[in-house]
């Protein structure tokens, strides 16, 4: 017990006898409590679960991808045209390539414009010799399974607070019209009114 400007009050008056409160009040409080604790403890279980799991995707992503040397098909011009599919500084061109069985495939990729056919690159193959997207270095992958760790986090946050606010807003409810009905009673005595 604590006395302020001479008031006596009770800290978590809602877990405590009081002859105000309702049921309303105790369930209110252990909505508070499950949401606070889902949010923290949950939001952090979530954060870290996903962080990991794109990390060991990532990380695989690394794994399974190799880069090999491939040779250029066709001239890439300088300036992208109308009927060329572009990447903002990259180009989509025909490549050549060689898989670790020996035997040659092609396909398209991104490449840097201005370059003739015959141009020896590197581009990134599948673990079945497709051309696949250059993985993320360790650092680009930690801060991306960061991020992902962070958004599922704040994602579980903004669900779980959202979902205790409709809760509390539909037990304020309740009491607005459990006062009401009282008042209907009430109401009448104290104001010497009739029906």
């Amino acid at each position: 017990m604590t006395a302020r400007a001479g008031r006596t009050t009770r800290p978590s008056w809602r877990w405590r006898g009081n002859p105000l409160r309702r049921h309303d009040d105790v369930l209110e409080a252990w909505i508070v409590l499950a949401v606070w604790l889902i949010v923290a403890v949950g939001g952090a279980a979530v954060g870290v679960v996903t962080a990991r799991a794109a990390a060991d995707g990532f990380a695989r992503e690394r794994a399974e991808r190799r880069p090999v040397r491939a040779v250029l098909l066709v001239d890439v011009p300088q300036t992208a045209g109308d009927h060329v599919v572009t990447d903002g500084d990259r180009v989509m061109a025909k490549v050549r390539w060689t898989v670790p069985d020996g035997s040659s495939r092609s396909g398209r990729t991104w490449v840097r414009p201005g370059q003739s056919a015959g141009a020896h690159l590197t581009v990134w193959t599948d673990t079945r010799g497709r051309p696949a997207v250059q993985p993320r270095t360790g650092t680009q992958a930690a801060v991306e399974a960061g991020v992902y760790g962070g958004a599922a986090a704040l994602a579980l946050a903004g669900v779980t607070v959202g979902a205790g606010a409709g809760a509390r807003y539909w037990l304020d409810r309740r009491r607005i019209d459990a006062w009401g009905r009282e008042w209907e009673l009430v109401g009448p005595r104290w104001s010497h009114r009739t029906r």
